[in-house]
Protein backbone atom coordinates (compact mmCIF):
# COMPACT_ATOMS: atom_id res chain seq x y z
CA UNK A 1 0.00 0.00 0.00
CA UNK A 2 1.52 3.65 -1.13
CA UNK A 3 1.55 6.48 1.16
CA UNK A 4 -1.00 7.98 -0.47
CA UNK A 5 -3.26 5.09 -0.04
CA UNK A 6 -2.08 4.75 3.52
CA UNK A 7 -2.89 8.91 4.05
CA UNK A 8 -6.26 8.36 2.47
CA UNK A 9 -7.20 5.29 4.10
CA UNK A 10 -6.64 6.98 7.82
CA UNK A 11 -8.37 10.16 6.80
CA UNK A 12 -11.59 7.67 5.83
CA UNK A 13 -10.51 5.43 9.39
CA UNK A 14 -10.51 8.43 11.59
CA UNK A 15 -14.00 9.58 10.10
CA UNK A 16 -15.72 6.57 10.82
CA UNK A 17 -18.96 7.99 12.61
CA UNK A 18 -18.09 10.93 12.52
CA UNK A 19 -19.99 13.80 10.21
CA UNK A 20 -18.24 17.30 9.59
CA UNK A 21 -19.10 20.60 8.28
CA UNK A 22 -18.11 21.58 4.96
CA UNK A 23 -18.47 24.93 2.85
CA UNK A 24 -20.56 22.87 0.18
CA UNK A 25 -22.70 20.72 2.80
CA UNK A 26 -22.95 17.84 5.10
CA UNK A 27 -20.03 14.95 4.32
CA UNK A 28 -20.59 11.89 6.01
CA UNK A 29 -17.92 9.66 5.91
CA UNK A 30 -19.91 6.47 7.50
CA UNK A 31 -21.99 7.06 4.39
CA UNK A 32 -19.47 7.98 2.00
CA UNK A 33 -21.58 10.54 0.19
CA UNK A 34 -21.56 14.57 0.02
CA UNK A 35 -24.46 16.18 0.63
CA UNK A 36 -24.33 19.25 -1.23
CA UNK A 37 -26.29 22.04 -0.08
CA UNK A 38 -27.99 23.91 -3.34
CA UNK A 39 -29.42 26.58 -1.39
CA UNK A 40 -27.08 29.12 -1.23
CA UNK A 41 -23.54 29.71 0.07
CA UNK A 42 -24.02 29.80 3.98
CA UNK A 43 -23.66 26.13 5.54
CA UNK A 44 -24.94 27.53 8.91
CA UNK A 45 -28.29 26.10 9.09
CA UNK A 46 -26.80 22.65 8.15
CA UNK A 47 -26.23 21.78 12.08
CA UNK A 48 -25.70 17.84 12.70
CA UNK A 49 -27.73 16.67 9.97
CA UNK A 50 -30.76 18.29 10.41
CA UNK A 51 -32.12 21.30 8.56
CA UNK A 52 -32.62 24.55 10.92
CA UNK A 53 -31.02 25.61 14.17
CA UNK A 54 -33.62 24.49 15.80
CA UNK A 55 -31.55 21.60 17.20
CA UNK A 56 -33.74 18.15 18.09
CA UNK A 57 -32.83 14.51 17.14
CA UNK A 58 -30.04 13.66 14.25
CA UNK A 59 -31.83 12.63 11.21
CA UNK A 60 -29.27 9.99 11.13
CA UNK A 61 -31.52 7.99 8.05
CA UNK A 62 -31.73 11.35 5.80
CA UNK A 63 -35.53 10.80 6.32
CA UNK A 64 -36.01 14.15 6.72
CA UNK A 65 -34.38 14.84 2.86
CA UNK A 66 -36.47 11.73 1.59
CA UNK A 67 -38.82 13.38 -0.59
CA UNK A 68 -36.20 15.72 -1.61
CA UNK A 69 -33.70 15.49 -4.32
CA UNK A 70 -30.27 15.78 -3.30
CA UNK A 71 -27.17 15.62 -5.09
CA UNK A 72 -24.61 13.25 -4.12
CA UNK A 73 -20.68 12.35 -4.78
CA UNK A 74 -20.35 8.74 -5.51
CA UNK A 75 -17.31 7.93 -3.09
CA UNK A 76 -15.81 4.38 -3.34
CA UNK A 77 -12.43 3.30 -1.29
CA UNK A 78 -10.26 0.87 -3.34
CA UNK A 79 -8.98 -1.36 -0.80
CA UNK A 80 -8.54 -4.81 -2.10
CA UNK A 81 -9.95 -6.90 0.65
CA UNK A 82 -13.29 -8.15 1.79
CA UNK A 83 -16.50 -7.83 -0.35
CA UNK A 84 -14.25 -5.32 -3.01
CA UNK A 85 -12.22 -7.91 -3.84
CA UNK A 86 -14.30 -10.30 -4.33
CA UNK A 87 -16.48 -7.81 -7.16
CA UNK A 88 -12.80 -6.93 -8.96
CA UNK A 89 -12.31 -9.52 -11.65
CA UNK A 90 -8.74 -8.81 -12.32
CA UNK A 91 -8.21 -10.41 -8.75
CA UNK A 92 -11.19 -12.39 -7.28
CA UNK A 93 -10.54 -15.75 -7.27
CA UNK A 94 -14.02 -16.69 -5.91
CA UNK A 95 -13.92 -19.94 -4.15
CA UNK A 96 -10.36 -20.71 -4.80
CA UNK A 97 -9.08 -18.39 -2.08
CA UNK A 98 -7.66 -20.49 0.34
CA UNK A 99 -7.77 -20.13 3.94
CA UNK A 100 -4.88 -17.75 5.00
CA UNK A 101 -6.54 -15.15 2.23
CA UNK A 102 -9.82 -15.69 3.45
CA UNK A 103 -8.25 -14.56 6.66
CA UNK A 104 -5.70 -12.17 5.76
CA UNK A 105 -8.28 -10.27 3.34
CA UNK A 106 -11.97 -10.41 5.21
CA UNK A 107 -13.07 -12.69 3.44
CA UNK A 108 -14.73 -15.25 6.26
CA UNK A 109 -18.63 -15.56 5.34
CA UNK A 110 -18.15 -14.00 2.41
CA UNK A 111 -17.83 -17.23 0.56
CA UNK A 112 -19.17 -20.94 1.32
CA UNK A 113 -16.46 -23.09 3.37
CA UNK A 114 -15.23 -25.60 0.65
CA UNK A 115 -12.21 -24.24 -1.72
CA UNK A 116 -12.14 -25.42 -5.04
CA UNK A 117 -8.86 -25.80 -6.97
CA UNK A 118 -8.51 -23.10 -10.42
CA UNK A 119 -8.87 -26.70 -12.67
CA UNK A 120 -12.09 -27.79 -10.47
CA UNK A 121 -13.35 -24.23 -11.19
CA UNK A 122 -12.90 -24.91 -14.96
CA UNK A 123 -14.26 -28.05 -14.60
CA UNK A 124 -17.42 -26.63 -13.36
CA UNK A 125 -17.67 -23.96 -15.49
CA UNK A 126 -17.24 -26.16 -18.59
CA UNK A 127 -20.18 -28.50 -17.58
CA UNK A 128 -22.51 -25.63 -16.81
CA UNK A 129 -21.26 -23.99 -20.41
CA UNK A 130 -22.44 -27.89 -22.04
CA UNK A 131 -25.70 -27.74 -20.86
CA UNK A 132 -26.65 -24.08 -23.45
CA UNK A 133 -28.55 -25.57 -26.79
CA UNK A 134 -28.43 -21.84 -28.12
CA UNK A 135 -24.77 -20.34 -28.77
CA UNK A 136 -25.69 -16.76 -27.50
CA UNK A 137 -26.39 -18.02 -24.05
CA UNK A 138 -22.96 -19.45 -24.13
CA UNK A 139 -21.88 -15.81 -25.03
CA UNK A 140 -23.41 -14.53 -22.56
CA UNK A 141 -22.31 -16.99 -19.96
CA UNK A 142 -18.59 -16.31 -21.07
CA UNK A 143 -18.93 -12.57 -20.96
CA UNK A 144 -20.68 -12.96 -17.27
CA UNK A 145 -17.68 -15.14 -16.49
CA UNK A 146 -15.12 -11.85 -17.57
CA UNK A 147 -16.82 -9.49 -15.67
CA UNK A 148 -16.32 -11.22 -12.46
CA UNK A 149 -13.38 -13.15 -12.81
CA UNK A 150 -10.91 -12.59 -15.49
CA UNK A 151 -8.12 -14.92 -14.70
CA UNK A 152 -10.41 -17.74 -14.88
CA UNK A 153 -11.79 -16.65 -17.87
CA UNK A 154 -9.07 -16.80 -20.10
CA UNK A 155 -7.62 -20.08 -18.31
CA UNK A 156 -11.28 -21.51 -19.24
CA UNK A 157 -10.39 -20.16 -23.07
CA UNK A 158 -7.24 -20.86 -23.49
CA UNK A 159 -7.42 -24.97 -22.17
CA UNK A 160 -10.56 -25.17 -24.36
CA UNK A 161 -9.89 -23.08 -27.21
CA UNK A 162 -11.34 -25.27 -30.48
CA UNK A 163 -14.81 -25.82 -28.51
CA UNK A 164 -14.66 -22.15 -27.21
CA UNK A 165 -13.06 -19.71 -30.11
CA UNK A 166 -16.45 -20.44 -31.89
CA UNK A 167 -18.47 -18.84 -28.75
CA UNK A 168 -16.70 -15.70 -28.42
CA UNK A 169 -15.43 -15.55 -31.82
CA UNK A 170 -17.10 -16.09 -35.12
CA UNK A 171 -19.65 -17.64 -35.50
CA UNK A 172 -21.58 -16.63 -32.68
CA UNK A 173 -19.97 -13.47 -32.08
CA UNK A 174 -21.56 -11.63 -35.42
CA UNK A 175 -25.13 -12.54 -33.74
CA UNK A 176 -23.83 -10.92 -30.69
CA UNK A 177 -22.68 -8.16 -32.41
CA UNK A 178 -26.25 -7.99 -34.37
CA UNK A 179 -28.06 -7.98 -30.66
CA UNK A 180 -25.16 -6.42 -28.21
CA UNK A 181 -27.80 -3.54 -27.90
CA UNK A 182 -30.68 -5.96 -26.43
CA UNK A 183 -27.95 -8.07 -24.31
CA UNK A 184 -25.79 -5.01 -23.16
CA UNK A 185 -25.30 -5.43 -19.95
CA UNK A 186 -22.20 -3.67 -18.92
CA UNK A 187 -19.15 -1.67 -21.02
CA UNK A 188 -16.51 -3.69 -21.34
CA UNK A 189 -14.74 -1.51 -23.89
CA UNK A 190 -14.35 2.86 -24.78
CA UNK A 191 -16.83 4.58 -27.06
CA UNK A 192 -15.76 7.92 -28.48
CA UNK A 193 -18.74 9.31 -30.62
CA UNK A 194 -19.14 12.64 -32.33
CA UNK A 195 -20.35 14.38 -29.11
CA UNK A 196 -16.82 13.46 -27.77
CA UNK A 197 -15.36 15.49 -30.92
CA UNK A 198 -12.64 17.78 -29.46
CA UNK A 199 -12.06 16.16 -25.85
CA UNK A 200 -10.90 12.62 -27.10
CA UNK A 201 -7.81 12.97 -25.08
CA UNK A 202 -10.27 13.18 -22.08
CA UNK A 203 -12.11 10.58 -23.04
CA UNK A 204 -8.69 8.40 -23.34
CA UNK A 205 -7.64 9.42 -19.59
CA UNK A 206 -10.93 7.85 -18.19
CA UNK A 207 -9.64 4.47 -18.86
CA UNK A 208 -8.18 3.35 -15.74
CA UNK A 209 -5.45 1.50 -17.68
CA UNK A 210 -2.39 3.47 -18.49
CA UNK A 211 0.07 0.66 -19.69
CA UNK A 212 -1.65 0.37 -23.12
CA UNK A 213 0.16 -1.58 -25.89
CA UNK A 214 -2.29 -2.28 -28.64
CA UNK A 215 -5.35 -1.19 -29.26
CA UNK A 216 -7.79 -2.57 -31.99
CA UNK A 217 -10.37 0.44 -33.16
CA UNK A 218 -12.98 0.06 -35.76
CA UNK A 219 -16.44 2.06 -36.74
CA UNK A 220 -18.44 -0.15 -36.96
CA UNK A 221 -19.52 -0.29 -41.02
CA UNK A 222 -18.43 -3.96 -42.03
CA UNK A 223 -18.92 -6.08 -39.25
CA UNK A 224 -17.67 -9.59 -40.64
CA UNK A 225 -20.19 -10.17 -43.42
CA UNK A 226 -23.09 -8.59 -41.55
CA UNK A 227 -22.00 -4.83 -42.87
CA UNK A 228 -23.10 -1.77 -40.94
CA UNK A 229 -24.00 -2.52 -37.03
CA UNK A 230 -22.91 0.76 -36.01
CA UNK A 231 -21.30 0.98 -32.62
CA UNK A 232 -22.54 -2.79 -31.42
CA UNK A 233 -18.80 -3.48 -31.16
CA UNK A 234 -15.26 -3.80 -29.11
CA UNK A 235 -12.93 -2.79 -27.72
CA UNK A 236 -12.92 0.97 -28.77
CA UNK A 237 -15.49 2.09 -31.47
CA UNK A 238 -15.81 5.52 -32.92
CA UNK A 239 -19.20 5.95 -33.82
CA UNK A 240 -20.03 8.36 -36.42
CA UNK A 241 -23.52 7.16 -36.81
CA UNK A 242 -25.05 4.34 -39.03
CA UNK A 243 -26.89 3.89 -42.06
CA UNK A 244 -28.76 0.69 -40.82
CA UNK A 245 -32.46 1.25 -40.68
CA UNK A 246 -33.05 -1.35 -38.09
CA UNK A 247 -30.67 0.19 -35.90
CA UNK A 248 -32.01 3.60 -36.60
CA UNK A 249 -35.38 1.96 -35.53
CA UNK A 250 -34.64 -0.17 -32.84
CA UNK A 251 -35.26 1.58 -29.10
CA UNK A 252 -32.64 -0.84 -28.00
CA UNK A 253 -29.90 0.73 -30.18
CA UNK A 254 -27.33 2.21 -27.70
CA UNK A 255 -25.44 4.33 -30.56
CA UNK A 256 -25.86 7.71 -31.83
CA UNK A 257 -29.26 7.52 -33.77
CA UNK A 258 -28.14 9.55 -36.79
CA UNK A 259 -26.58 8.77 -40.36
CA UNK A 260 -23.06 8.09 -40.54
CA UNK A 261 -20.64 10.81 -40.74
CA UNK A 262 -18.64 11.49 -43.80
CA UNK A 263 -15.74 13.38 -45.61
CA UNK A 264 -14.15 16.07 -43.08
CA UNK A 265 -16.47 15.64 -40.53
CA UNK A 266 -15.36 11.91 -40.16
CA UNK A 267 -11.86 12.60 -40.97
CA UNK A 268 -11.40 15.16 -38.27
CA UNK A 269 -12.97 13.16 -35.56
CA UNK A 270 -9.97 10.00 -36.60
CA UNK A 271 -7.67 12.54 -37.01
CA UNK A 272 -8.38 13.59 -33.48
CA UNK A 273 -8.30 10.21 -32.38
CA UNK A 274 -5.09 9.30 -33.85
CA UNK A 275 -3.62 12.25 -32.25
CA UNK A 276 -4.78 11.55 -28.91
CA UNK A 277 -3.74 7.64 -28.87
CA UNK A 278 -0.45 9.25 -29.61
CA UNK A 279 -0.18 12.15 -27.29
CA UNK A 280 -1.29 9.77 -24.70
CA UNK A 281 0.00 6.28 -24.48
CA UNK A 282 3.31 7.00 -26.64
CA UNK A 283 4.73 6.85 -30.22
CA UNK A 284 4.69 2.80 -29.88
CA UNK A 285 1.16 2.17 -29.30
CA UNK A 286 0.15 -0.53 -32.38
CA UNK A 287 -3.16 0.58 -33.35
CA UNK A 288 -4.93 -2.25 -35.82
CA UNK A 289 -7.72 -0.59 -37.37
CA UNK A 290 -10.57 -2.94 -37.49
CA UNK A 291 -14.04 -3.80 -39.66
CA UNK A 292 -13.93 -0.52 -41.56
CA UNK A 293 -15.45 -0.43 -44.60
CA UNK A 294 -13.18 -0.76 -47.48
CA UNK A 295 -13.47 3.01 -48.70
CA UNK A 296 -12.10 4.18 -45.08
CA UNK A 297 -9.97 1.42 -44.64
CA UNK A 298 -7.60 1.83 -47.09
CA UNK A 299 -7.44 5.42 -46.92
CA UNK A 300 -6.88 5.46 -43.18
CA UNK A 301 -4.05 2.86 -43.53
CA UNK A 302 -2.17 5.05 -46.30
CA UNK A 303 -2.50 8.10 -44.16
CA UNK A 304 -1.25 6.93 -40.73
CA UNK A 305 1.12 3.68 -41.99
CA UNK A 306 3.88 6.57 -42.21
CA UNK A 307 2.91 8.17 -38.91
CA UNK A 308 1.81 5.64 -36.80
CA UNK A 309 2.41 2.37 -35.92
CA UNK A 310 -0.69 0.75 -37.31
CA UNK A 311 -1.80 -2.20 -39.30
CA UNK A 312 -5.02 -3.88 -40.88
CA UNK A 313 -5.31 -7.49 -40.59
CA UNK A 314 -8.47 -7.16 -43.02
CA UNK A 315 -6.77 -5.57 -46.54
CA UNK A 316 -2.87 -5.60 -46.13
CA UNK A 317 -0.94 -8.45 -47.89
CA UNK A 318 2.70 -8.97 -49.06
CA UNK A 319 4.05 -10.45 -52.01
CA UNK A 320 6.07 -8.80 -55.11
CA UNK A 321 3.30 -6.26 -56.67
CA UNK A 322 3.50 -6.63 -60.31
CA UNK A 323 4.05 -10.61 -59.92
CA UNK A 324 1.33 -10.71 -57.50
CA UNK A 325 -1.05 -8.61 -59.74
CA UNK A 326 -0.47 -11.42 -62.64
CA UNK A 327 -1.66 -13.78 -60.89
CA UNK A 328 -4.80 -12.67 -58.91
CA UNK A 329 -7.95 -12.20 -60.62
CA UNK A 330 -10.85 -10.14 -58.36
CA UNK A 331 -14.25 -10.14 -59.08
CA UNK A 332 -17.06 -8.24 -57.54
CA UNK A 333 -20.89 -7.79 -57.80
CA UNK A 334 -20.49 -6.06 -61.31
CA UNK A 335 -18.53 -8.93 -62.77
CA UNK A 336 -14.29 -9.62 -63.04
CA UNK A 337 -12.24 -6.73 -62.88
CA UNK A 338 -11.07 -5.50 -66.17
CA UNK A 339 -9.43 -2.58 -67.82
CA UNK A 340 -12.43 -1.65 -69.37
CA UNK A 341 -14.19 -0.97 -66.04
CA UNK A 342 -11.38 1.52 -64.92
CA UNK A 343 -13.42 4.63 -65.07
CA UNK A 344 -15.89 3.26 -62.48
CA UNK A 345 -13.48 1.40 -60.02
CA UNK A 346 -12.92 2.41 -56.76
CA UNK A 347 -9.22 3.37 -56.39
CA UNK A 348 -7.81 0.55 -54.33
CA UNK A 349 -9.03 -2.12 -57.02
CA UNK A 350 -8.03 -0.13 -60.33
CA UNK A 351 -4.67 -1.79 -59.64
CA UNK A 352 -5.81 -4.83 -59.92
CA UNK A 353 -7.98 -4.53 -63.31
CA UNK A 354 -7.01 -7.26 -66.07
CA UNK A 355 -6.62 -7.01 -69.84
CA UNK A 356 -9.37 -9.23 -70.58
CA UNK A 357 -12.72 -9.00 -72.02
CA UNK A 358 -15.95 -8.06 -69.63
CA UNK A 359 -17.24 -11.37 -67.79
CA UNK A 360 -20.65 -10.96 -66.05
CA UNK A 361 -20.68 -13.38 -63.10
CA UNK A 362 -18.38 -15.55 -60.77
CA UNK A 363 -19.15 -18.65 -62.43
CA UNK A 364 -17.87 -17.34 -65.97
CA UNK A 365 -15.28 -15.87 -64.36
CA UNK A 366 -13.56 -19.51 -63.48
CA UNK A 367 -14.28 -21.08 -66.20
CA UNK A 368 -12.59 -17.98 -68.27
CA UNK A 369 -9.32 -17.79 -65.58
CA UNK A 370 -9.14 -21.26 -64.44
CA UNK A 371 -8.22 -20.93 -61.48
CA UNK A 372 -6.48 -23.08 -59.10
CA UNK A 373 -7.50 -21.04 -55.53
CA UNK A 374 -11.01 -19.94 -55.21
CA UNK A 375 -11.30 -17.20 -51.94
CA UNK A 376 -14.19 -16.17 -50.74
CA UNK A 377 -14.14 -12.58 -48.67
CA UNK A 378 -17.12 -10.17 -49.96
CA UNK A 379 -19.76 -11.38 -47.02
CA UNK A 380 -21.69 -12.18 -49.85
CA UNK A 381 -23.11 -15.71 -49.01
CA UNK A 382 -23.90 -18.69 -50.86
CA UNK A 383 -21.57 -17.28 -53.82
CA UNK A 384 -19.67 -20.67 -54.46
CA UNK A 385 -22.64 -22.42 -55.95
CA UNK A 386 -22.62 -26.20 -57.17
CA UNK A 387 -21.60 -25.69 -60.72
CA UNK A 388 -18.41 -23.18 -59.69
CA UNK A 389 -17.36 -25.64 -57.16
CA UNK A 390 -17.66 -28.25 -60.16
CA UNK A 391 -16.28 -25.80 -62.81
CA UNK A 392 -13.17 -25.90 -59.94
CA UNK A 393 -12.84 -29.37 -59.88
CA UNK A 394 -13.09 -29.89 -63.60
CA UNK A 395 -9.44 -28.56 -64.36
CA UNK A 396 -7.74 -28.69 -60.67
CA UNK A 397 -6.77 -32.09 -59.04
CA UNK A 398 -6.83 -30.47 -56.00
CA UNK A 399 -9.24 -27.21 -56.22
CA UNK A 400 -8.72 -25.61 -53.07
CA UNK A 401 -11.75 -23.76 -51.78
CA UNK A 402 -11.35 -20.80 -49.50
CA UNK A 403 -14.74 -19.84 -48.13
CA UNK A 404 -13.57 -17.08 -45.37
CA UNK A 405 -16.77 -14.51 -45.13
CA UNK A 406 -17.87 -14.57 -41.88
CA UNK A 407 -20.52 -15.39 -39.66
CA UNK A 408 -21.18 -19.04 -40.99
CA UNK A 409 -24.22 -17.89 -42.40
CA UNK A 410 -22.29 -16.02 -45.11
CA UNK A 411 -20.06 -18.42 -45.86
CA UNK A 412 -19.54 -18.76 -49.10
CA UNK A 413 -19.94 -22.52 -49.12
CA UNK A 414 -20.09 -25.16 -46.49
CA UNK A 415 -17.61 -27.66 -46.15
CA UNK A 416 -19.91 -30.56 -46.52
CA UNK A 417 -20.82 -28.65 -50.09
CA UNK A 418 -16.98 -28.73 -51.15
CA UNK A 419 -16.66 -31.94 -50.53
CA UNK A 420 -19.32 -33.25 -52.05
CA UNK A 421 -19.70 -31.56 -55.43
CA UNK A 422 -15.94 -31.93 -55.93
CA UNK A 423 -15.88 -35.61 -55.25
CA UNK A 424 -14.00 -35.38 -52.29
CA UNK A 425 -11.11 -33.20 -54.29
CA UNK A 426 -11.24 -30.52 -52.56
CA UNK A 427 -9.39 -28.44 -49.51
CA UNK A 428 -10.98 -26.21 -47.89
CA UNK A 429 -11.18 -23.98 -45.23
CA UNK A 430 -13.42 -21.56 -44.22
CA UNK A 431 -13.74 -18.33 -41.59
CA UNK A 432 -16.10 -19.68 -39.35
CA UNK A 433 -15.58 -23.69 -38.48
CA UNK A 434 -17.78 -26.19 -39.47
CA UNK A 435 -17.22 -29.83 -38.55
CA UNK A 436 -15.51 -32.63 -39.82
CA UNK A 437 -17.21 -34.24 -42.96
CA UNK A 438 -17.35 -38.43 -44.23
CA UNK A 439 -17.10 -38.70 -47.39
CA UNK A 440 -16.88 -41.85 -49.00
CA UNK A 441 -15.84 -43.35 -46.12
CA UNK A 442 -12.78 -40.72 -45.50
CA UNK A 443 -13.19 -37.99 -42.91
CA UNK A 444 -12.56 -34.52 -44.11
CA UNK A 445 -11.32 -31.76 -41.66
CA UNK A 446 -11.79 -28.42 -43.00
CA UNK A 447 -9.30 -25.76 -42.01
CA UNK A 448 -10.42 -22.42 -40.45
CA UNK A 449 -8.91 -19.57 -42.20
CA UNK A 450 -9.15 -16.47 -40.29
CA UNK A 451 -7.34 -13.77 -38.79
CA UNK A 452 -6.80 -15.48 -34.97
CA UNK A 453 -3.73 -17.70 -36.25
CA UNK A 454 -2.12 -13.88 -37.16
CA UNK A 455 -2.71 -11.13 -35.06
CA UNK A 456 -2.38 -11.92 -31.76
CA UNK A 457 1.51 -13.45 -32.40
CA UNK A 458 1.51 -10.38 -34.93
CA UNK A 459 1.06 -7.57 -32.63
CA UNK A 460 3.02 -9.70 -29.98
CA UNK A 461 6.15 -9.50 -32.15
CA UNK A 462 5.89 -5.73 -32.46
CA UNK A 463 5.77 -4.92 -28.82
CA UNK A 464 8.58 -7.12 -27.97
CA UNK A 465 10.71 -5.64 -30.22
CA UNK A 466 9.58 -2.24 -30.09
CA UNK A 467 8.81 -2.06 -33.52
CA UNK A 468 8.68 1.69 -34.44
CA UNK A 469 6.53 1.35 -37.50
CA UNK A 470 4.31 -1.92 -39.60
CA UNK A 471 6.92 -2.58 -42.57
CA UNK A 472 5.17 -4.95 -45.15
CA UNK A 473 7.75 -7.86 -44.98
CA UNK A 474 6.53 -7.72 -40.92
CA UNK A 475 3.56 -9.36 -42.65
CA UNK A 476 5.24 -11.53 -44.62
CA UNK A 477 7.29 -12.52 -42.31
CA UNK A 478 4.16 -13.46 -39.71
CA UNK A 479 2.67 -15.55 -42.41
CA UNK A 480 5.77 -17.99 -43.30
CA UNK A 481 5.95 -18.31 -39.96
CA UNK A 482 2.39 -19.98 -40.23
CA UNK A 483 2.67 -21.84 -43.08
CA UNK A 484 5.99 -23.37 -41.52
CA UNK A 485 4.09 -24.88 -38.82
CA UNK A 486 1.66 -26.96 -41.21
CA UNK A 487 2.98 -30.76 -41.23
CA UNK A 488 2.84 -33.63 -43.35
CA UNK A 489 0.16 -35.49 -41.07
CA UNK A 490 -2.07 -32.18 -41.17
CA UNK A 491 -1.66 -32.18 -45.45
CA UNK A 492 -2.51 -35.72 -45.41
CA UNK A 493 -6.12 -34.70 -43.64
CA UNK A 494 -6.60 -31.81 -46.13
CA UNK A 495 -5.68 -29.38 -43.39
CA UNK A 496 -3.51 -25.91 -44.66
CA UNK A 497 -3.25 -24.30 -40.97
CA UNK A 498 -2.03 -26.28 -38.12
CA UNK A 499 -4.71 -27.30 -35.30
CA UNK A 500 -5.96 -24.18 -33.65
CA UNK A 501 -5.57 -25.81 -29.98
CA UNK A 502 -1.66 -24.94 -30.29
CA UNK A 503 -2.86 -21.27 -30.65
CA UNK A 504 -0.32 -20.30 -28.37
CA UNK A 505 2.60 -21.64 -29.18
CA UNK A 506 1.75 -20.97 -33.22
CA UNK A 507 1.81 -17.13 -31.68
CA UNK A 508 5.23 -17.94 -30.42
CA UNK A 509 6.61 -18.76 -33.66
CA UNK A 510 5.25 -15.93 -35.46
CA UNK A 511 5.78 -13.50 -32.77
CA UNK A 512 9.73 -14.60 -33.02
CA UNK A 513 9.41 -14.21 -36.71
CA UNK A 514 7.91 -10.89 -36.97
CA UNK A 515 10.57 -9.24 -33.89
CA UNK A 516 13.38 -11.27 -36.05
CA UNK A 517 12.57 -9.41 -39.41
CA UNK A 518 12.00 -6.07 -37.50
CA UNK A 519 15.60 -6.54 -35.91
CA UNK A 520 16.90 -7.09 -39.79
CA UNK A 521 15.34 -3.94 -40.78
CA UNK A 522 16.95 -1.66 -38.37
CA UNK A 523 12.65 -0.94 -36.98
CA UNK A 524 13.20 -2.55 -33.41
CA UNK A 525 14.11 -0.32 -30.65
CA UNK A 526 14.02 -3.00 -27.45
CA UNK A 527 17.75 -3.64 -27.14
CA UNK A 528 19.74 -5.88 -27.11
CA UNK A 529 18.21 -8.03 -28.82
CA UNK A 530 16.95 -11.28 -26.57
CA UNK A 531 19.14 -14.42 -27.56
CA UNK A 532 15.96 -16.65 -28.29
CA UNK A 533 12.88 -14.76 -29.03
CA UNK A 534 10.59 -17.54 -29.24
CA UNK A 535 11.53 -18.12 -25.47
CA UNK A 536 11.14 -14.33 -24.89
CA UNK A 537 8.07 -14.40 -26.29
CA UNK A 538 6.39 -17.65 -24.62
CA UNK A 539 7.93 -15.27 -21.26
CA UNK A 540 5.82 -12.25 -22.35
CA UNK A 541 2.42 -13.93 -23.04
CA UNK A 542 -0.28 -13.52 -20.09
CA UNK A 543 -0.46 -16.56 -17.53
CA UNK A 544 -4.16 -16.67 -16.27
CA UNK A 545 -3.24 -18.99 -13.47
CA UNK A 546 -3.75 -17.28 -10.08
CA UNK A 547 -2.05 -15.35 -7.74
CA UNK A 548 -1.05 -16.21 -4.65
CA UNK A 549 -2.27 -13.16 -1.99
CA UNK A 550 -0.21 -11.87 1.10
Amino acid sequence: MSSLQRHFLRRVVQGVGRERKSRWGLITERKMANVVNDGGDSTEEIVNGAVGGGGGVEDVYGEDFATEEQFLTPWAVSIASGYNLMRDPRHNKGTAFTEKERDAHYLRGLLPPAIFTQELQEKRLMHNLRQFEVPLQRYMAMMDLQERNERLFYKLLIDNVEELLPVVYTPTVGEACQKYGSIFRRPQGLYISLKEKGKILEVLKNWPERNIQVIVVTDGERILGLGDLGCQCLPITIDVGTNNEKLLNDEFYIGLKQRRATGQEYAELLEEFMTAVKQNYGEKVLVQFEDFANHNAFDLLEKYTRSHLVFNDDIQTKAPVEETRKKIWLVDSKGLIVSSRKESLQHFKKPWAHDHEPVKNLLDAVKAIKPTVLIGSSGAGRTFTKEVVEAMASFNEKPLILALSNPTSQSECTAEEAYTWSQGRAIFASGSPFDPVEYNGTLMVPGQANNAYIFPGFGLGLIMSGAIRVHDDLLLAASEALAVQVEDEHFKKGLIYPPFTNIRKISANIAAKVADKAYQLGLASRLPRPKDLVKHAESCMYSPLYRTYR
